[in-house]
């Protein structure tokens, strides 16, 4: 997300300034639609839970702490969203098991293009092979750089499981990959 000044337009935003919303939807779109591709794997619902997040946040900013990062609370209803389509995703899963399973192997990399601009592929197919847990903090590590201490809060699990997630995450690219080094943790780059 580029600088601006976020208070500024926060502050309209709950003073009920439409415009308020318009550039902090711009300004924040780009980062949050990106992470929302990574971590679902049902291209149909990308918009839904887009439309979504962006509408909690125009419900919710009211709730909003300035004294805590705009970004880490906006990611935080990004976060609550995705485990939220997820669960419904599972449900409909249960239901529909042999034809989920085929959509979902058809539809992982549809929006290939978009994602091979963004990302190298190699890295991206592999992250994609990871479970929804452990390739969340990849994503929120390494592509958004937070630390642990803000993946934690952003999942509500306590540090150490988002540490032990990221060393689970990291040991099975390794086993996946012929590019990893198996003793040395190397910085992956999914942008």
């Amino acid at each position: 997300m580029k600088d601006i000044h976020i208070e500024h337009w926060i502050k309209r935003l709950k003073e009920g300034d439409p415009s308020a919303f318009q550039v902090i939807y711009e300004w924040s779109f780009p980062e949050i639609y990106r992470s929302v591709v990574f971590l679902m794997t049902d291209k149909h619902e990308i918009e839904d839970v887009m439309n979504e997040i962006y509408f909690q946040l125009w419900r919710s900013i009211d709730n909003y702490d300035a004294n805590r990062p705009f970004r880490l609370w906006l990611y935080g209803i990004a976060m609550k969203q995705i485990q939220k389509w997820r669960t419904k995703s599972w449900r409909r899963f249960r239901i529909f098991k042999k034809k989920r399973l085929l959509e979902v192997e058809e539809h992982l990399f549809s929006d290939r293009r978009a994602l091979e601009i963004e990302t190298h592929g190699e890295m991206l197919a592999l992250v994609h092979q990871l479970s929804d847990k452990l390739r969340t903090v990849v994503i929120l590590r390494y592509y958004h750089d937070f630390t642990f201490d803000e993946i934690a809060e952003l999942l509500n699990i306590p540090a150490g499981t988002a540490k032990s997630r990221h060393h689970a995450a990291l040991k099975k690219l390794r086993e996946l990959s012929p590019y990893l080094e198996p003793e040395k943790e190397q910085r992956l780059y999914v942008h």
